[in-house]
């Protein structure tokens, strides 16, 4: 490893324990051998207004020679207030090249959003967020069904027609619970191979008023279209941020294919802290490997190896 890899793995750790130290249980590690992590950021530390969640990734060359690659997080950021932000923390990378820059990144989203918490800016109205429910809730909630996903389900139509409503609904399999703390993760596994197939296990799953009734369901789905040889994928939080790109993160880790999962929490009136993100992905590993949706090392190995000459092949193809 040449010294300049060495100083910049060496800045790295510096910072990350820096802001670690600085930020408490705000600061999260998703993946520490991929240098990934998120931070919770709100306007103020009592009854924060605003709140948004900066998940980053750090590449070897940063940061001397690479930017970190990031993600923003938040209900209500669209349009223009995502390209404005996105835009400052382009601006502070520009203006410090080679330095280290996420503290100043976590600080002007801060200032952002205070100044939005100052101004006549409505407050954004989010039913849910991350582990903001009542203690008094904590067992009680299954007694009163409300059934809150529906906007969820809304959000597939636009990606499924008409002509696919007697599509066959796949068979939904149910992981083991996982406890700790009051609060309950399970999680829910179906096959699938159209986003109309993803809407229509949703549906079913929300028709149990227990699972209607959760706390936060969180989903990812990876389809692999073998026409285009790329993946159809997305994820929900549900108001628990950034775990469902946790949970798509790990499918994509595990390289599984054709597979929606689910996990439901009932939370259980005590914070859980970064542990909620660890048992939302044990969950979903459990369920995965028992219905054997993982592939072994071998498969894996011949598949990756196998898109590599797809898009050589494709290279080639352009070049002549």
């Amino acid at each position: 490893m040449a010294a300049s890899d060495t100083e910049r793995a060496q800045q790295q750790i510096d910072e990350i324990e820096a802001l670690s130290s600085i930020y408490g249980d705000d600061w999260c590690v998703v993946d520490e051998d991929e240098k990934i992590y998120c931070i919770k950021i709100s306007d103020c530390l009592d009854q924060p207004k605003w709140t948004l969640c900066l998940q980053v990734i750090l590449p070897p060359g940063y940061p001397t020679a690479e930017p970190p690659i990031y993600q923003l997080n938040a209900p209500w950021l669209r349009g223009q207030d995502y390209t404005e932000l996105a835009n400052s923390l382009e601006e502070i990378y520009l203006q410090n090249l080679g330095e280290s820059i996420l503290y100043l990144w976590v600080e002007k989203i801060r200032e952002v959003l205070v100044e939005k918490a100052q101004s006549s800016d409505p407050v954004p109205d989010i039913k849910k967020t991350t582990e903001e429910v009542d203690e008094d809730d904590g067992d009680d909630f299954l007694l009163d069904y409300q059934p809150i996903q529906e906007d969820q389900i809304k959000m597939l139509n636009y990606m499924t027609s008409e002509s696919q409503e007697d599509e066959e609904l796949p068979p939904i399999h149910h992981g083991n619970p996982i406890t700790d703390r009051r609060s309950t993760f399970q999680a829910h596994l179906a096959p699938v191979v159209t986003t109309r197939q993803v809407k229509r296990v949703l549906e079913k799953l929300y028709e149990n008023k227990k699972i209607a009734s959760a706390t936060h369901n969180i989903y990812a789905y990876r389809i692999y279209c073998e026409d285009k040889q790329t993946f159809l994928q997305d994820c929900e939080d549900d108001g628990e941020t950034a775990a469902g790109g946790r949970l798509l993160h790990l499918m994509q880790i595990l390289n599984v294919h054709n597979v929606l999962v689910v996990v439901s929490r009932w939370y259980g009136g005590i914070l859980l802290g970064p542990d909620r993100f660890k048992h939302i992905n044990n969950c979903a590993r459990n369920v995965l490997v028992e219905y054997d949706c993982v592939p072994s090392t071998e498969e894996s190995s011949r598949q990756a190896g196998k898109s590599k000459k797809i898009r050589k092949d494709n290279k080639k193809r352009t070049e002549h």
